[in-house]
């Protein structure tokens, strides 16, 4: 059995979100069970409620306060002590649970893990890593957001990161991994950039390399199915996601108009439902759960504040994944086999 801690309170509909998502991810595996983290008798309410108190997979732990979205991320943690988010962690922590999956306030979730998680050793700061659809499969990008600002050891580490969880994630021998740019020309990008470059050219050039590097990646070409894995700050990463999400939603609400805007629209929109709800499914955040925190000593997913139960119940299992697949110690190893690259590029620097 796999146990993953659900903060049920940090969701902008908690904690029915949480509790039905938790629900349909033990339905979907027979390997897992959930902590619910929260208002224990609010929790208790929604579990009668769906007929399921009696789920000997599913159990309740107390925690009086609640991370609200107002509430200052590098203050929150002294706070609210004893709030859902802390208490998930903490269970994290303490391998009480494989895993935390949060739908809360996402720099609270970053601050918890890095106060109570730590680093793996060697890491420069941890990044955020979501996946995107792509017509061959998905890209995985990181930094989505932990980092607005960014240095080349820690955008060459986002890469090896994200490598590392392509691997596991699909499988993937040798991951394709790109920095994210404004052109493909070795001229373009910033000194960041171009220093992320060299130093990734070089893992890349090592006998132990377990990535491909292909170089700068522009926008247009993030979601054309030649590229694996994409590292970039967690500034610019943030904007693409909330575009790509922004623009996927534009997306089918425009299909959806032009497809019932005629007798004859409508008379297509029957024909091509199947392959429409297809595309939905296949472009909808829900569908890939949540994001994950690489590079702390423990699994922690984010999860939008308004995931609905589907993303909930995806985030966890993804996070039972990873558990078994041992992500972290994935992790730690692929940094500690380019300990050498990090220290000389810090003596670089120095010099």
């Amino acid at each position: 059995m796999v146990a993953i801690a659900v903060d049920a309170m940090g969701g902008d509909n908690a904690p029915a979100i949480e509790v039905a998502g938790a629900i349909a991810a033990l339905r979907e595996s027979l390997s897992l069970q959930v902590v619910l983290v929260g208002d224990q008798e609010r929790l208790r309410a929604e579990l009668e409620a769906c007929g399921e108190a009696a789920n000997k997979r599913l159990s309740i732990r107390h925690a009086s306060e609640v991370v609200s979205m107002k509430d200052n991320p590098s203050k929150v943690f002294r706070k609210k002590p004893d709030s859902s988010m802390r208490i998930a962690t903490e269970l994290a922590v303490d391998e009480e649970c494989a895993g935390m999956v949060s739908a809360g306030n996402s720099g609270a979730v970053l601050g918890h893990c890095l106060f109570l998680m730590k680093r793996i050793p060697g890491v420069e700061r941890p990044g955020i890593v979501q996946v995107f659809p792509t017509p061959t499969g998905t890209v995985a990008m990181c930094d989505l957001g932990a980092n607005v600002e960014a240095s080349p050891i820690m955008l060459a580490q986002f890469g090896v990161f994200g490598a590392a969880y392509e691997r596991l994630l699909n499988g993937t021998t040798r991951p394709r991994l790109g920095v994210l740019s404004n052109g493909t020309e070795d001229s373009k990008g910033t000194e960041l950039t171009r220093a992320a470059c060299d130093i990734l050219s070089r893992a890349a050039a090592s006998s132990e390399a377990e990535f491909e590097f292909v170089g700068y990646v522009e926008g247009s070409g993030l979601f054309d199915g030649h590229v694996d894995v994409v590292a970039t700050d967690g500034f610019t990463g943030n904007v693409v996601l909330k575009t790509a999400e922004g623009v996927s939603e534009a997306l089918m609400r425009m299909i959806k108009t032009a497809m019932t805007s005629s007798p004859r629209a409508k008379l297509g929109a029957l024909l091509a439902k199947p392959a429409l709800l297809e595309l939905k499914k296949a472009i909808h955040y829900s569908e890939y759960g949540g994001a994950m925190l690489l590079g702390v000593n423990g699994l922690a997913t984010i999860c939008h504040g308004r995931s609905d139960s589907r993303a909930i119940c995806n985030a966890i299992l993804m996070t039972e994944g990873f558990a078994e697949k041992r992500l972290r110690e994935q992790l730690s190893q692929a940094i500690d086999r380019h300990q050498g690259l990090w220290k000389s590029t810090k003596a670089e620097e120095i010099a």
